[in-house]
């Protein structure tokens, strides 16, 4: 889980492994480890879930932390336009250690009026990127993108 400062990272961890949503915002200092059991086609496979802190022009994060990574995301608001254009650099960042390993850019808030032009995701579509929107607090597609990403890693 890589993306700029409260984009919803934490928040989509949550939604996913506990089925809960909290308004309260706590910023990840380093990194929270979760995870979660999931049963695709009968098979079990447990997913270890790396909530990496917030990134922003004036901090690092430690890529080295996806090193050996199965999957991940790149993780964007949707009410902020700028936090798309750190996704899609982290993601970057994360290709050159992972390699070419199954990765979704997700646009979270869904919920909320979105500041992310439609014809930018149908761009970033059109060129290959996986883009799918969440929403934290209502639930929405949580379970199918951590499900599309875990059915990705089985394939690869």
């Amino acid at each position: 889980m890589i993306g700029a400062f409260s984009v919803g990272k934490s928040a989509l961890v949550e939604r996913f492994v506990h089925s809960i949503f909290s308004d309260h915002y706590l910023s990840t200092v380093g990194l929270r480890i979760s995870k979660k059991v999931v049963n695709l086609d009968g098979a079990d496979l447990t997913m270890v879930l790396w909530d990496m802190e917030g990134k922003d022009d004036y901090s690092d994060v430690n890529m080295a932390y996806l090193r050996g990574a199965a999957g991940f995301f790149s993780i964007a608001d949707g009410t902020r336009r700028e936090t798309l254009t750190m996704a899609l650099r982290l993601r970057k960042m994360a290709l050159e250690i992972t390699g070419d390993v199954p990765h979704f850019v997700v646009i979270n808030k869904t919920d909320l009026d979105s500041d992310i032009p439609e014809d930018q995701l149908a761009a970033l579509e059109a060129s290959g990127i996986q883009v799918v929107k969440t929403s934290a607090k209502t639930g929405f597609a949580v379970e199918n993108v951590f499900t599309s990403l875990a059915e990705a890693m089985m394939k690869s």
